[in-house]
């Protein structure tokens, strides 16, 4: 089998709402219902320009197929951080600059890449990665 891209990352959130504005402002993600059994309260799925559903957000009651404990707020676990391919680094650090976010910025001059490192409201470590064109 070959990997082709990454589908999506499954974030389970006890502030569903928060995490989904979160994405929506901070990277212009569109936030979608997902499919049914879920419902509007349970889950949001998080869509690129795209039309790609690139994070799945889930509330803690929300139905699994593999159920397995999680704790929302707490470090992400074995997955260190995830990381996306984004445009536009100004206005990504403006915006996290206007909500009084913490983020580190990282420079790798030698493949033109400038990154964003940053928490989501549940703790979870993003690596916003920004080549130059």
């Amino acid at each position: 089998m070959i990997v082709e891209r990454l589908d999506h990352v499954n974030i389970i959130t006890d502030r569903l709402a928060e995490t989904a504005r979160f994405y929506a402002e901070l990277l212009d993600l569109e936030e979608r219902d997902g499919p049914p059994p879920l419902t509007p309260e349970n889950a949001r799925w998080m869509y690129d320009a795209r039309g790609q559903a690139i994070l799945h957000l889930n509330a803690v009651d929300c139905p699994r197929t593999f159920p397995r404990e999680v704790a929302p707020g707490a470090e992400t676990g074995a997955i260190h951080h995830v990381a996306l391919r984004c445009a536009d680094f100004e206005v990504v650090k403006a915006r996290l600059d206007a909500r009084g976010a913490d983020y580190k910025v990282n420079d790798v001059s030698s493949i033109g890449l400038r990154q964003i490192f940053t928490t989501d409201p549940n703790n979870v470590l993003l690596e916003l990665n920004f080549f130059a064109a």
